[in-house]
């Protein structure tokens, strides 16, 4: 899942500083206890279970920070349900994790954290009996009741914009309903979270480019969560209602700020909305007015993704907005992302406007993200999609000493003589008015540890108003 190996064989392998925060997390969450094929690996998954129990100290180091025992102590409990079931040592060991749990809820993180906080609270008030476990119950039922209600939109997306922490929290709410289903009565909440995921899953089918992965909008990437294809199968399993595929030329998410739009074999995703919510930017990139576009079964332009959180130039590199199909002024980013998790002053969308035309689909929308600069720059974007063309005009009203349109190519495309050429031989020609046209090596992210190069290709602004126009 993070494209890094490593090797448990000591105790202190368990939180070696040499690995990454993210690695060590991952070390402790127990994620094999539901991997596909775990029945098979039962005899190590409790030999790992026990020396975890033997080797990580009650209370100390990163395995027992409030998310990572989170986690595992749904996996546990799932596991202790199954086919693994669980020892007396298991059992003492997961009423100690979830009163460590219970004085430790990470309400300085909110999102998608204290999600996972609550739903560990209410898997034990479940898999436990006695006062004890209904307090650990009824304090995560009511934390879910509050933060589902904050963090799921009108619309079905999760507040910070990631499809990938969509898919994560989606996931959540499919195990909370099969957990309700191992215990008839006692979680009647079910009902709302049924339809809850209903909402969350037509979210999903909307952000899902036609090769069944999502699209990579602020921080996300592959495999962090189960795909789409998964989920579906497991809401199915749970008995949940269909979700169809969107068939409307247009489908607006306007809660969260994303636009599909469809002509012909290209399908256009847009992001038009804030980067999150005010208080909790940190998954969020500075990638306003940037898209994504897929033709056919294949991804084209691409959000450049994300490889991992350590801090650093890299990190940040990820997060500015010359990573994103949008365009950069001064050499500045549309919002100010810094650290690994941070923003400062970020863009707004303003004037949101679509147009069907015939089979021509118009797309208009600015952002203030410039407006701190000197030249109190508004940058405005028309994206016209046509069957068989894909037109960006793009102007900045104020004024500005350097500005450059990037589009981020697959890594089946490459650029010959003036045309974008993909590895099964279709290509677009590709034209430039009011701009300077260069080349450049770049790097695709599409999961935790990849570092896929790839091309890109820059209008260097001469003029106010810049177009991008690429014919199939």
């Amino acid at each position: 899942m993070l494209g890094a190996e490593g090797v448990l064989a000591h105790p202190g392998d368990w939180d070696d500083p040499a690995r990454s925060a993210l690695w060590r997390y991952h070390a402790h969450y127990f994620d094999d206890l539901r991997a596909t094929g775990s029945s098979a690996r039962a005899v190590w998954n409790r030999d790992l279970i026990r020396r975890w129990m033997t080797e990580v100290e009650p209370g100390h180091g990163c395995g027992w920070d409030a998310y990572p025992t989170s986690l595992r102590i749904v996996n546990w409990v799932r596991a202790a349900l199954g086919v693994l079931g669980a020892t007396e040592a298991m059992v003492h060991s997961l009423a100690q994790q979830a009163r460590w749990l219970r004085s430790s809820l990470e309400h300085h993180l909110l999102g998608n954290h204290l999600l996972a906080n609550a739903k560990a609270l209410v898997f034990a008030g479940v898999f436990f009996e006695g006062p004890e476990a209904d307090a650990w119950r009824a304090e995560g039922l009511r934390l879910l009741a509050r933060e589902l209600e904050e963090q799921v939109l009108a619309d079905g997306g999760h507040f910070e914009r990631s499809p990938m922490y969509h898919s994560v929290i989606l996931e959540d709410l499919l195990d909370l309903i099969a957990l309700s289903q191992c215990a008839p009565g006692l979680l009647p909440e079910a009902r709302s979270w049924i339809t809850l995921a209903d909402r969350m899953r037509r979210w999903l089918r909307v952000m899902v480019h036609p090769d069944g992965q999502i699209a990579l909008f602020n921080d996300a990437a592959f495999d962090q969560a189960p795909s789409p294809a998964a989920l579906e199968d497991y809401a199915q399993r749970l008995g949940l209602r269909c979700v169809d595929e969107p068939s409307d030329t247009v489908v607006h998410l306007e809660a969260s700020g994303f636009l599909r739009a469809t002509s012909g074999e290209r399908v256009l995703f847009c992001d038009v909305g804030e980067i999150g919510p005010d208080y909790l930017p940190g998954h969020a990139h500075a990638d306003t007015l940037s898209f994504e576009l897929s033709c056919g079964a294949d991804r084209w332009f691409v959000d450049s993704g994300t490889s991992h959180y350590e801090p650093g130039a890299e990190r940040l590199r990820q997060r500015t907005t010359a990573a994103h199909n949008t365009v950069e002024v001064d050499g500045e980013s549309s919002s100010e992302v810094w650290s690994s998790f941070r923003v400062a002053r970020r863009a707004r969308p303003l004037g949101l406007s679509i147009e069907r035309k015939s089979d021509e689909v118009h797309i208009t929308c600015s952002h203030d993200g410039y407006r701190r600069l000197p030249g109190r720059v508004v940058h405005s974007r028309r994206w016209t999609l046509a069957p068989r063309r894909l037109c960006i005009e793009d102007t900045l009203h104020g004024r500005f000493h350097t500005a450059v349109s990037r589009v981020h190519l697959h890594p089946d495309l490459d650029v010959q003589q003036g045309r974008i050429v993909h590895a099964s031989g279709a290509s677009a020609r590709v034209e430039v008015d009011g701009a300077r046209l260069v080349e450049a090596s770049a790097t695709w992210h599409p999961r935790f540890g990849a570092n896929i190069p790839n091309r890109v290709i820059a209008a260097v602004w001469e003029r106010p108003q810049v177009s991008f126009q690429f014919d199939w």
